[in-house]
């Protein structure tokens, strides 16, 4: 499965380089609402959430993805404004879920938590991967992975580049200064097994599409 990761060129040139992800954790998440998809008016319930969401982040954060790298929106939030990468996996199968988006909150699994205290590992997964409607241009893909060990000078966790978490291109924004040859210093070795396109605007749709020009390669 092809998923696309939108970064700051800074960034992007460091994950090329040290070949791994940073692995964003639950607390620094731009939506609040994350992992609370259910109907909370129930007090209990509500303590109970909060906390359960509080001991998550602290030991699991994830991988972000999307499922397209055309949308012009996705350049302009996570990639500085069409001024950074947008790197392609290829993911293993299983490795990365489709987030569900919903209009409204679930008042199904809050009644079974309430009866039973308890949820099942479906109902779980639920919570881990379901988002406010208004999201779903993102088509978003994510994998949760542990908090293992937090890297001693970026003070950040990160996931390494493997098998499951193929890099398989580079694509670097529309208004990037990005050139090709730093893509290619910061793979190293690995340069060859990974393909380069430049970005542009479509000119008849608002969609983000390949710069065909070679001479306006940098």
């Amino acid at each position: 499965m092809k998923a696309y990761h939108f970064v700051p060129a800074e960034y992007g040139l460091e994950n090329l380089t040290h070949q791994r992800l940073k692995i964003a954790t639950v607390p620094d998440l731009n939506d609040p609402f994350e992992l609370l998809c259910i109907d909370l008016s129930d007090h209990n319930l509500r303590t109970h959430m909060k906390s359960w969401k509080a001991n998550m982040g602290k030991q699991q954060g994830l991988l972000c993805f999307s499922r397209t790298w055309r949308n012009p929106v996705q350049w302009s939030h996570y990639a500085d404004r069409h001024r950074g990468i947008c790197l392609c996996f290829e993911l293993a199968s299983g490795f990365a879920q489709p987030v569900i988006y919903n209009e409204q909150r679930s008042t199904k699994e809050a009644e079974e938590i309430l009866r039973t205290g308890s949820c099942d590992k479906k109902t779980m997964q639920k919570f881990l991967t379901t988002k406010y409607a208004s999201w779903r241009y993102e088509q978003e893909l994510r994998a949760f992975t542990d908090l293992k060990e937090l890297d001693p000078i970026k003070k950040m966790y990160f996931c390494e580049f493997s098998s499951d978490l193929r890099l398989v291109e580079v694509i670097i924004g529309a208004e990037s200064v990005v050139t090709r040859s730093q893509i290619i210093k910061a793979l190293g070795e690995k340069a060859s097994q990974v393909s380069l396109r430049n970005a542009r605007l479509a000119f008849k749709t608002y969609r983000v599409t390949t710069q065909h020009d070679k001479a306006l390669w940098i």
